[in-house]
């Protein structure tokens, strides 16, 4: 968010995306993309760059890139570590991995997670765990021992058949992957409760927000949390909600406080669904507080 990651020595550099996020710091996208290069060009000459090439900002730091080594990992053709036969069953992927530089793939490969983010960021480790040796049967069962992050679609109980998940995402870009996710880890609705997270990021990207949120069947939107901001005029709760219907959606909504959201799910939540409760805020105290609400009679 402020570019100190361009100040940490690292032998190896992963990058996964390259989206306009805190751009009060960069200013532009120009600047943003440099500051990757730089974050790539900082690696030695012995080191190694391991890019998204799905994502078209990553593909064209990619071409820039002429002294460093590089390998791509991605869903494409032309990434050297590809995921391929990708499948989802009771929210755990299998997918076999197509190492094309090595002319061989690592078969039956499981994560006990759902999400195309989380199998693409899987490549990236193992196009690292391949450059540092790693052979097909540690990379296979480290990859399906592997226990997640907090915070990332973090599951934080289940009441009634309804499933509760906490989330951090909060720009357009993880909102639309992680209900993505959500859609393929249930069979039933998707319930999406989003706290926008700061006025300026909700004003610059707030036709972004307006669309990320298609995989949900039912969104809810809470009021900004600040993070010490001042309003802006025509980014808020109520303008998101409006913008959300205006752009198609046929069920959003707005909440007021922790009782507001009990009452959301009490009324639209039916055994099946997903609640994903998405944010950096006051809302993980929310999601987490949820179950033991929803479980008092």
């Amino acid at each position: 968010s402020d570019g100190t990651f361009n100040r940490l020595p690292a032998t190896i550099a992963i990058v996964t995306n390259i989206d306009p996020e805190h751009m009060e710091h960069w200013g532009n996208i120009e600047a943003l993309r440099d500051g990757f290069y730089q974050f790539v060009s900082n690696i030695p000459f012995y080191g190694l760059a391991v890019c998204c090439t799905d994502h078209p900002e990553v593909q064209a730091l990619v071409g820039r890139i002429t002294d460093r080594r590089v390998r791509t990992f991605g869903f494409n053709a032309q990434a050297d570590v590809r995921a391929v036969n990708l499948t989802y069953e009771n929210g755990v992927a299998h997918f076999d991995i197509a190492l094309q530089a090595e002319d061989m793939v690592i078969e039956g490969c499981t994560l006990p997670m759902p999400g195309d983010h989380n199998v693409s960021n899987a490549l990236s480790a193992v196009a690292v765990a391949r450059h540092l040796g790693m052979k097909a049967e540690e990379i296979r069962a480290a990859l399906a021992a592997f226990g997640g992050v907090n915070r990332r679609f973090t599951k934080v109980g289940e009441v009634n058949g309804v499933t509760i998940i906490d989330d951090y995402g909060h720009h357009p870009v993880e909102i639309a992957a992680v209900l993505k996710a959500a859609r393929q880890a249930t069979r039933g609705r998707v319930i999406a409760v989003h706290q926008p997270h700061r006025y300026t990021r909700l004003s610059s990207l707030f036709d972004d927000f307006c669309a990320c949120f298609n995989e949900a069947d039912v969104v809810a939107i809470a009021e900004v949390y600040a993070a010490g901001e001042d309003p802006i005029p025509g980014a808020d709760r109520d303008h998101l909600v409006a913008g959300l219907i205006r752009h198609g959606h046929r069920h959003a909504r707005a909440i007021l406080d922790e009782d507001d959201l009990e009452r959301l799910v009490r009324e639209q939540a039916r055994p099946g669904d997903m609640v994903v409760c998405l944010g950096a805020g006051t809302i993980s105290a929310w999601a987490n507080g949820l179950p033991e609400r929803l479980k008092r009679q």
